[in-house]
């Protein structure tokens, strides 16, 4: 059921798909008797459609989030295990090309085949289902472990959780799966503005893990006052940020999160 409404509710919070709604009503109401109201509701949201492609709304939206946790630091022995949450491969696109299909968050795959090899020792866990609601679903977990597999990491060193549909089951479900040991040091890779949610997640199910940041979208602070070029672009990334800050709420109001803003935990 948490699945279904975060799908059905989150299309509303999303800033463009509100905007386009308005201006759809907007439109309806020019052929009505409240055409004067539909002519504010246009100008409105077509002021507020530029305000947030090209101001740098979306950046200073996104940044307290991607900046909570810093890069990981290699310092102390290497990692038992590494967890790389879904979110990057179109499985639907991927099965139905033959090929491999990434989307904007393809860091978290190459981070993957990275640290696979950097770390020979490690386990290797993908968790990741599908998060299509409509059509049938597809799971990303499959497709890279066959990736991993490809690029020369031992099949005995691959763990595939299948299952999975939101972060918290990614967080519950890979606990289930892989019973970490006490002294056991996880790392935790995905996209950096998804990782306080992640983290918490994490938490809630009992799993203590070490915060690998990718996909990092800006240069830092720096960027929290750059306009966007393309209207798109600044859209795009307001979407990402009041998704992210929407789940990061809701996921602390019905107790799938252990705070309603994870931060790194202080050295003793």
């Amino acid at each position: 059921m948490f699945f279904s409404l975060s799908k059905i509710l989150g299309f509303f919070t999303v800033p463009s798909n509100v905007v386009a709604t308005l201006c759809a009503l907007g439109v309806l109401l020019l052929a009505t008797r409240f055409r004067k109201a539909g002519s504010r509701i246009l100008i409105l949201n077509v002021v507020l459609l530029l305000v947030i492609g090209f101001s740098p709304l979306g950046h200073l939206l996104l940044l307290p989030l991607s900046e909570r946790f810093p890069a990981w630091s290699a310092a102390g022995r290497p990692p038992d295990g590494i967890i790389v949450l879904g979110g990057a491969i179109d499985p639907e696109s991927s099965q139905a090309r033959g090929s491999l299909e990434m989307d904007a968050s393809a860091e978290r795959i190459v981070t993957m085949l990275q640290l696979a090899r950097r770390y020979p020792a490690a386990r290797i866990v993908f968790s990741g289902g599908s998060a299509n609601l409509i059509e049938t679903p597809v799971p990303e977990a499959p497709i890279a472990g066959d990736l991993l597999e490809d690029f020369g990491t031992a099949r005995s060193r691959i763990v595939l959780e299948s299952d999975s549909r939101t972060t918290a089951e990614n967080a519950t479900f890979t606990r289930k799966l892989i019973s970490p040991k006490p002294g056991e040091r996880w790392l935790l890779v995905t996209s950096a503005f998804h990782m306080p949610r992640s983290i918490g997640a994490f938490r809630r199910a009992g799993f203590d893990v070490e915060a690998y940041p990718v996909d990092w979208r800006s240069r830092g602070w720096r960027d929290g006052l750059t306009p966007f070029t393309t209207l798109s672009a600044g859209l795009a990334r307001t979407d990402v940020a009041v998704h992210e800050w929407v789940g990061l709420i809701a996921y602390w109001a019905t107790g799938r999160s252990s705070e309603l803003f994870p931060a790194p935990r202080k050295a003793n």
